[in-house]
């Protein structure tokens, strides 16, 4: 059972649809989500199930046709694009498929780029530190051209951390990359995600990743048709169970 003060996003009856010649199509109905504060979550489903859309819609990147979205207290549903374009550059951080870094910019620019915008502090300092956590502290004055695929992905997920979001979107963070990389970023974002409890709501394909998560969510046809936890969800429990144990047994020691 979620307590409602750990809930930090929450969508109530939401429903996405577009008009094309004259037709409604349906792209999302009936969506009920809610979300805890330092959870992973996985959307899952075929192509053209609507998992895309629900990420945009989540992210305050898009509005729907009706329905609630509530992020950090903040009613997305009733903002206009300056008002969303605020609390996402406060609260929310995103990963692409397609890495989306300047390509004028080295990668410490452009981890930089949305502290600046944002006028954080020590934004130089910060991007340096998370470059090093994903280990290219010695691609810091590099291209986006004189970096691998894998590389560039770190990039984009080193700039995603640099406001601190609450909150990271990544839409499938993978697809792009081969297995052995993919792997890597796979672990790069889960350790992220336990360092800085960031929660992390992310599309993709790959089961085993889905499977790393905190809950699985399965899109069909525009509609959320399972919700459930996964083998994530029994490992959280377990390191759980033995921290108290170890501070149990600490506390008797002493």
């Amino acid at each position: 059972m979620k307590l409602e003060s750990d809930i930090i996003l929450k969508v109530s009856d939401l429903a996405k649809s577009v008009t094309l010649e004259n037709h409604i199509l349906d792209l999302l109905s009936d969506i009920n989500l809610a979300v805890s504060a330092g959870e992973t979550l996985a959307i899952v489903g075929a192509s053209g199930s609507g998992k895309t859309t629900l990420l945009s819609l989540l992210a305050g990147l898009d509005l729907p046709s009706s329905g609630r979205i509530e992020l950090m207290g903040n009613t997305l549903h009733n903002m206009d694009e300056e008002a969303r374009s605020a609390v996402r550059a406060k609260h929310v951080g995103f990963i692409f498929q397609q890495f989306l870094l300047v390509n004028s910019l080295t990668a410490l620019e452009n981890v930089m780029l949305p502290a600046e915008l944002a006028n954080l502090p020590n934004a130089e300092q910060r991007a340096k530190e998370l470059l090093a956590q994903v280990d290219l502290a010695d691609r810091v004055n590099h291209f986006p051209s004189q970096m691998s695929g894998g590389e560039q992905q770190r990039v984009a997920i080193a700039r995603a951390f640099i406001t601190q979001p609450e909150i990271l979107f990544a839409d499938e963070p993978t697809g792009n990359l081969d297995s052995k990389t993919g792997l890597h970023i796979t672990e790069l974002l889960f350790d992220l995600n336990k360092q800085n409890g960031t929660t992390l709501i992310l599309v993709t394909h790959d089961e085993k990743l889905a499977n790393r998560c905190h809950r699985k969510v399965i899109v069909d046809s525009g509609r959320i048709v399972e919700d459930t936890l996964t083998e994530g969800a029994n490992n959280l429990a377990t390191e759980a169970v033995t921290a108290i144990d170890e501070n149990v047994k600490r506390t008797v020691n002493e």
